[in-house]
């Protein structure tokens, strides 16, 4: 049975932001099946409980702000990685409003740190920095938005990871342009653009399904504030899949992936909130919701749709799980937890590759 990825990621030393967080926890663990040697830098877990510590991924763990860059930089020396998969982020819209000075550090000044400290790594050969699918200039229309649209956003978030995109883009252009590699420089950088990602394990405020999931363990009903705002639902394993292969071809020297490329799932799976709602219920017959008449709220998007053929087309990447499958593989990892103190993480990813396999993913 071939390994997943081909072995790329078997021995090789990886550095890894934002290990302590939801995708970043999952990462972890993939990446350690994948028989990587992974460094972790990041902030403790935000939450009790949490997935990192719930999983307790085999790697080195360090806790640490990106902007202290004196650590930062001696953290990622040390570990020497080939690789760095930058994750750590203020990842919250609502909390951004509150707190927009912290987002912008966290986004921007973040990302900076980590393409600095990269740049004075002499082992590093690949950046994979993450941002969003809210870096778009968001006109709310039918169209899929595809990496060549303008970048915008309306809300802090949304802003900073934005603003995040074009800091990569000009450390692209200024330290590690395709066109001198292998000659100039032997960096290839890309950013990852991720739709709205489902998964067990994630237990932050002000997210659809663990806030459901909190809710009905609790026997409480929950509250849904924009039932018919449409987003592009994914599991993360999908979107994990979607960062490991771009940073497999930025090893391999692909010159062509050291871009900015969208990781979403296809049109049918761009459901709406009450959607999912709905699919969970199927799942979790108890969960129960409120659709009060909210007033006053902050701007969130009411549509957006992802075009990731870009991906498709020169990565070879597609989604593995639809949206229902997502939705049915998190709501079982929640109930498996609070009903019983499983953790589905490590099956969910045997699973996932198993019918990565099936399905003949070009990276299975």
């Amino acid at each position: 049975m071939n390994q997943p990825f081909s072995g790329t990621y078997q021995d090789r030393p990886v550095f890894l932001t934002g290990h302590t967080g939801f995708k970043g926890s999952w990462l972890s663990v993939w990446l350690s099946r994948l028989g990587a040697k992974v460094t972790g830098y990041a902030r403790a877990p935000s939450t009790k409980p949490n997935h990192f510590d719930a999983v307790k991924p085999d790697m080195t763990s360090v806790i640490g702000d990106l902007l202290d860059l004196e650590l930062l930089s001696r953290s990622m020396r040390e570990a020497r990685p080939e690789i760095v998969f930058h994750l750590a982020a203020q990842p919250l819209v609502r909390d951004s409003y509150e707190d927009p000075i912290e987002t912008y550090n966290s986004n921007v000044m973040g990302t900076l740190h980590v393409c600095e400290a990269a740049r004075r790594c002499q082992s590093v050969r690949a950046v994979v920095c993450i941002t969003t699918d809210k870096v778009y200039e968001n006109l709310e229309r039918e169209q899929a938005y595809r990496e060549t649209d303008r970048l915008g956003g309306h809300d802090p978030y949304s802003s900073s990871k934005a603003c995040a995109e074009i800091l990569i883009a000009a450390y692209r252009r200024s330290y590690w342009p395709p066109g001198g590699y292998g000659k100039a420089h032997q960096v290839l950088i890309a950013s990852a653009r991720g739709g709205n990602v489902v998964g067990g394990g994630d237990w932050s405020k002000d997210r659809l399904i663990p806030d459901i999931m909190k809710a009905t363990a609790a026997g409480n009903n929950t509250v849904i504030r924009n039932p018919s705002s449409v987003r592009p639902w994914q599991h993360v394993l999908d979107c994990l899949s979607g960062y490991l292969l771009l940073g497999k071809h930025l090893l391999a020297g692909d010159t062509r992936a050291a871009d900015g490329f969208n990781f979403g799932p296809p049109a049918t799976d761009n459901l709406t909130v009450g959607d999912v709602c709905t699919a969970v219920k199927q799942c979790w017959p108890a969960a129960e919701f409120e659709f009060p008449s909210l007033k006053n709220q902050p701007h969130e998007a009411g549509l957006l749709r992802l075009d990731c053929s870009k991906a498709h087309d020169l990565l070879g990447w597609e989604a593995v799980w639809n949206a229902d499958e997502a939705i049915r593989r998190t709501v079982d990892w929640y109930r498996g937890y609070h009903e019983a103190s499983l953790l589905r993480t490590g099956e969910d990813i045997g699973d996932y590759e198993k019918d990565a396999r099936q399905k003949e993913a070009v990276w299975a």
